[in-house]
C-alpha cells in the first residue's frame, strides 16, 4: 500500500515521502496515529496543498536547532560525582545524566539525542555530540568534577 508520510518515522522517511508499506502495519498501526495518509489521488492534492506549509514548518524547527546548537556550544554542564581513593569515579555519567543537568540549566533534550558512544567514568571534561534535529547536530562542553561531601 502506499502512504503519504505525515510525521517523520524514523525506520521509514520523513515528512511528506511517498513509501510502500505492508497494508497491515498502515492499517492497524499507521493510519489509526494519525502518521500516514493513504496515497489516493484525492489525498495527493490534498498534500500538494499543504506542502508548503510542511516544509515551512520544517525549516523552522531546523532553524531552532541550529540556534540551539548554538547556545549549548557556549555554555558547559558541570556534573558532580561521587569519587574514591585515588580518584576512581563511583559508577559513570551516562546520557540520561546529562539530559538531567540540560533540563536543570533550562535545555529541553531527550536523554536519547545525547550521543554517548560509553558512559564516562573519569574526571575531567568532555565534549558531547547532542542530536537536536536529523540534520543539526550540537557540541556540549562537560566537566565531571568531584562532588563536594559535607564533611569537608
Amino acid at each position: 500500500m502506499k502512504v503519504i508520510l505525515r510525521a517523520d518515522i524514523t525506520s521509514l522517511g520523513q515528512l511528506g515521502d511517498i513509501k510502500e508499506v505492508a497494508e497491515g502495519y498502515a492499517r492497524n498501526y499507521l493510519i489509526p496515529r494519525s502518521l500516514v495518509l493513504e496515497a489516493t489521488p484525492g489525498n495527493m492534492k490534498l498534500w500538494e496543498r499543504e506542502k508548503e506549509k510542511y516544509e515551512k514548518h520544517k525549516e523552522e524547527k531546523k532553524k531552532a536547532a541550529r540556534e540551539l546548537a548554538e547556545k549549548l556550544e557556549k555554555i558547559s554542564l558541570t556534573v558532580p560525582v561521587k569519587v574514591g581513593e585515588g580518584g576512581k569515579v563511583f559508577g559513570s555519567v551516562t546520557n540520561a545524566h546529562i539530559a538531567r543537568g540540560l533540563e536543570e540549566n533550562g535545555f529541553k533534550v531527550e536523554k536519547h539525542d545525547i550521543l554517548l558512544s560509553e558512559p564516562i567514568k573519569e574526571i575531567g571534561a568532555f565534549t558531547v555530540e547532542i542530536r537536536l534535529h536529523p540534520e543539526v547536530n550540537g557540541a556540549l562542553k562537560i566537566w565531571v568534577v568531584e562532588e563536594k561531601s559535607d564533611k569537608e
